[in-house]
């Protein structure tokens, strides 16, 4: 039986604070913000972690990188992988050295994604809202592709990118989307899966939320302990 990873107690609330990062950009009020003193906790050595985010091509998945660690919208080109990039972030008061590793979804790349996979921490399977088809690639290749290259025994995030396409007049047009629900009973569906969060890298919505929940799970891989299953709305 796979060993059930999840992310209780993980998730941000009222009264726990926001990482903040050493980045000299000036990050949107939604996402990771700057801090220009030093921290409390800059003396202690930072904790290295490994981020690898996998998903179809064109889900959302730079967009997302590029908001976080650079606090904005990448308007013009999007390359088909970012560049691998160290993000120094605190998260309850614990310094991380935090690596982004970006994958390509396109089947062209399905030799050489396996090269991003070893020493992983944590691992986010994006996909779009606004392609229902993505969400089910989730669960017919990209846990399955996780589960061979990692084993069970990193957390796995479920990550709805995009979600500032899913409106009101979208929903009244009858364009196909990925409803909350469904993302949230697929993590219920699925023991692999420890969290689903919906974010998007246009507004900043929820892109703050995603990396403090997957960093902390990433800590949390490191000492084992009994939990459960959280839902991120």
């Amino acid at each position: 039986m796979p060993r059930r990873l999840s992310f209780s107690s993980l998730a941000p609330s009222s009264a726990m604070p926001a990482p903040s990062t050493t980045h000299s950009n000036s990050y949107r009020s939604t996402g990771t913000q700057t801090n220009s003193h030093p921290h409390p906790q800059s003396m202690a050595l930072p904790v290295r972690r490994k981020l690898v985010v996998i998903g179809d091509g064109a889900c959302g998945k730079t967009s997302l990188l590029i908001s976080f660690s650079e606090g904005r919208f990448p308007t013009t080109y999007v390359p088909t992988v970012f560049e691998n990039y160290v993000s120094d972030i605190y998260v309850d008061n614990t310094p991380v050295e935090l690596a982004l590793w970006d994958t390509a979804g396109q089947e062209d790349y399905d030799r050489l994604r396996p090269l991003s996979y070893p020493d992983t921490d944590v691992l986010l399977i994006c996909f779009a809202i606004d392609n229902p088809d993505s969400l089910e690639n989730a669960r017919e290749k990209w846990i399955a592709e996780a589960l061979h290259y990692c084993g069970d025994k990193i957390p796995i995030m479920l990550v709805g990118c995009k979600a500032d396409l899913r409106t009101p007049e979208a929903l009244a047009r009858g364009l196909p989307m990925v409803m909350r629900e469904d993302g949230m009973n697929m993590v219920k569906e699925i023991d692999e899966l420890g969290a689903y969060a919906e974010c998007s890298a246009m507004d900043g919505f929820g892109v703050h939320e995603v990396f403090q929940i997957a960093t902390r799970a990433a800590l949390v891989t490191k000492h084992p302990r009994s939990h459960r299953k959280c839902f991120v709305l």
